[in-house]
């Protein structure tokens, strides 16, 4: 079994205050991009987990693998299983790489383990605030820690271009310095920058955008290249330090992305994907 497991964007996130449970809920529009993983788990005499292309852990605690344990945990099925990961989308950047090979790797092998839809989507809240978001994908309104993700009408009419610096930034040290800040808000995308349909909406912005500048200023002067050599509006997706402008067409996209002369660890033109993860079968 093969699958693409989609990278995501937050479109927008707005952060609160940390709860209780020492979370912070988020509200946020979150969308699937055309940026994907490949998945391959097939039937094995033992157990195994090899990942190419990227630096990422080979052992049982890469997320993906984590995955498998759930599914076999919940289905009481111990089938020694291979897992091969092919990454094409950046760690450390926001983009939910991860999240996206664990959401797929669950929708894989969910249907041959007796997992209905709704005791997947426990699996994947238990593993990670993005999993059950890559889970399902497309275009969805999410709250809470992640575990709360409504679907709604897909959107169209855009592409995205994204560039992600060479550097990362640790989702827990931005969190802690959006505390020490005093929960700033982050500045919304000007809706002359926006498409036409992501418009009169609630405020496209990433309230974790202060944040990261404030643990790295480079978050901000790669900000402002962008947008000085684009023209437009630069946002950053997730902790960071993924950057990403709105664009009418994939041509424009691709165009945007030919356009950079710096020296970024990715940069790609996406289109706006219906869902988390597809099987290559299928």
């Amino acid at each position: 079994m093969k699958a693409l497991a989609f990278a995501k964007v937050n479109l927008a996130l707005i952060v609160h205050p940390r709860a209780a449970d020492g979370f912070h809920p988020l509200r946020g529009l979150f969308q699937s991009v055309s940026l994907a993983d490949t998945i391959e788990v097939l039937p094995a005499t033992a157990d195994e987990i090899t990942v190419s292309n990227g630096e990422v852990p080979s052992d049982e605690t890469n997320l993906a693998w984590r995955a498998v344990e759930a599914v076999r945990r919940a289905s009481r099925d111990s089938r020694a299983i291979s897992l091969h990961i092919s990454k094409m989308i950046p760690s450390g950047a926001g983009l939910g790489g991860g999240s996206a090979d664990a959401g797929a790797t669950i929708g894989l092998l969910a249907p041959d383990h007796g997992i209905d839809d709704e005791l997947a989507l426990e699996i994947a809240a238990s593993l990670g605030s993005d999993v059950p978001f890559s889970l399902t994908g497309g275009t969805a309104l999410v709250r809470g820690r992640g575990e709360m993700v409504d679907p709604i009408e897909p959107l169209t009419g855009f592409s995205l271009a994204i560039v992600v610096p060479p550097f990362s930034l640790s989702t827990p040290d931005v969190f802690s310095e959006w505390d020490r800040l005093g929960g700033p808000v982050g500045t919304a995308v000007p809706d002359g920058d926006l498409p036409t349909v992501l418009r009169g909406r609630e405020p496209i912005r990433n309230d974790l955008f202060p944040a990261a500048v404030s643990l790295d200023r480079r978050v901000g002067e790669w900000r402002d290249q962008l947008m000085s050599v684009w023209g437009t509006s630069v946002a950053m997706t997730g902790s960071g330090s993924a950057l990403f402008a709105f664009f009418p067409s994939f041509d424009e996209a691709r165009g945007a992305i030919e356009a950079v002369d710096i020296p970024a660890r990715a940069a790609e033109p996406v289109e706006l994907v219906d869902r988390g993860w597809t099987n290559c079968h299928e």
